[in-house]
């Protein structure tokens, strides 16, 4: 095969030695890998941890982005000891490419500044998206003589696998294994992710399964896989589904979303984009409970971040199959036009209940409008006697998918949240017409 000989893939079927994460799992080691973990870039993710606030509802999952690089690492050297055997794949991509694409997995992250994901949500000039940084870091500096010297490989290509930007049938084949519907980041993160979290949902889908069913797609550039692994790709499906509901947009996690967000919002003016993108968790944190200091911001940052835990409390919650209309004027506004309909229903409600509350104090929380759960997989039908194998979206081949990804996931989990700190939910707590109160103030004075 074109790839065997890679020293990566010899190492990993070996079964020697190497570096062991969680869950019992031994990430193979050659001296070329070991020159880029023990790069600054990549050291530095191990500050930074993979679901941020999600620790505060689930105290175990701390674990950090470099943790989750190895599994990603691991993983492809799997899925190259697995394609290898495609005659397509084999014949597509060779060795160079093949190192490019471990390497582009082991490096994928290294853009990810602290808490980045809530904070680009927002959508505001000040902060840029991680994935603005790729390229510069990987094409440039230590990275890129690493690249160079001990992997002989162009770094300009490893940044193009890892942006999507290869033009070519290899690296857009090798750019799908890396970020599409079954790909080598989502694969670690939902079990991982689960793992740590102290929960089941993430890891109840069959791996191996899936691995062993992966093929090339009638086009020659996208993975996909063969009829057997559907049902472990409905189960991927569905676990993506339930760590969204239960996980990575739990009811309190999206009140500390919506904290750090106007939070950052109050300081906005403090950003400095060159220095806050260099910031782990710890220097993030210290960062933004000075710039917080005497203002608004004060009380949300030191409930996120201070001694003791103290997260707004849930007013009101509005999905698409209940409250259409009110999930349709909120969900997808920017952030300023939120803040704008915060303040407004605030006035609102202190002349309702005879209370003064503060224009800052109703916090709208709607999940961003990227559809997170679906599935654009073709699946290779078993052909009959002398037909060609046919081919078929796995959305049509499965009602499951499409329910998830569509009316389950869009009318269900992406709800739309008012939060307000402990005192004020508790006053409105009951409220008749809020509903109507919040129409009125999405549609202006």
């Amino acid at each position: 095969m074109a790839f065997d000989s890679l020293p990566e893939l010899v190492a990993l079927d070996s079964g020697g030695d190497g570096l062991r994460i969680p869950p019992d799992l031994t990430v193979p080691f050659t001296p070329r890998t070991r020159s880029l973990i023990d790069l600054p870039l990549l050291r530095r993710l191990a500050r930074i941890s993979q679901l941020g606030l999600v620790a505060l509802v689930y105290p175990g999952a701390t674990h950090s982005r470099l943790e989750h690089s190895l599994g990603v690492y691991r993983l492809a050297l799997a899925f190259l000891a697995r394609l290898r055997h495609d005659a397509q794949f084999a014949a597509t991509v060779g060795e160079a490419d093949a190192a490019a694409f471990v390497v582009a997995a082991l490096v994928h992250d290294v853009g990810h500044w602290a808490y980045c994901h809530p904070l680009e949500d927002m959508g505001l000039p000040e902060l840029p998206r991680h994935e603005s940084f790729v390229r510069s870091l990987v094409t440039s500096g230590d990275a890129a003589a690493v690249l160079r010297r001990e992997w002989s490989l162009d770094p300009e290509r490893v940044a193009a696998l890892i942006e999507g930007s290869a033009v070519d049938p290899a690296g857009r084949l090798l750019h799908s294994l890396l970020s599409g519907p079954i790909d080598v980041d989502k694969m670690d993160y939902l079990a991982r992710d689960s793992l740590h979290a102290g929960v089941p949902y993430g890891r109840h889908f069959d791996q191996e399964r899936l691995l062993s069913s992966l093929c090339v797609d009638a086009s020659g550039t996208s993975l996909a896989i063969t009829e057997k692994g559907r049902t472990a790709a409905e189960l991927m499906v569905f676990a993506r589904y339930v760590m969204f509901s239960e996980v990575y947009w739990h009811h309190a996690v999206r009140a500390a979303t919506a904290m750090l967000q106007r939070a950052v919002w109050t300081v906005r003016a403090a950003i400095v984009p060159e220095t806050l993108v260099r910031l782990d968790d710890h220097a993030f944190a210290d960062w933004l409970l000075a710039a917080a200091r005497g203002t608004p911001a004060a009380d949300l940052a030191a409930g996120l971040f201070g001694p003791v835990r103290r997260l707004v409390k849930r007013v009101a919650t509005f999905d698409a199959l209940h409250q259409p209309d009110i999930h349709r004027a909120l969900a997808g506004r920017s952030y300023a036009d939120t803040f704008a309909i915060g303040a407004r229903l605030a006035a609102q409600l202190a002349r309702a209940t005879g209370r003064f509350i503060e224009p800052h104090s109703l916090l709208i929380d709607a999940p961003p409008a990227e559809r997170e759960v679906e599935f654009k997989l073709q699946v290779r039908e078993r052909p009959g006697r002398g037909a060609a194998p046919a081919w078929r979206p796995l959305e049509q081949l499965s009602p499951v998918v499409r329910s998830l990804a569509h009316e389950q996931f869009d009318n269900l989990v992406k709800r739309v949240r008012i939060f307000a700190p402990p005192d004020v939910a508790a006053a409105l707590s009951g409220l008749p017409d809020l509903d109507r109160r919040v129409l009125d103030a999405c549609q202006g004075d």
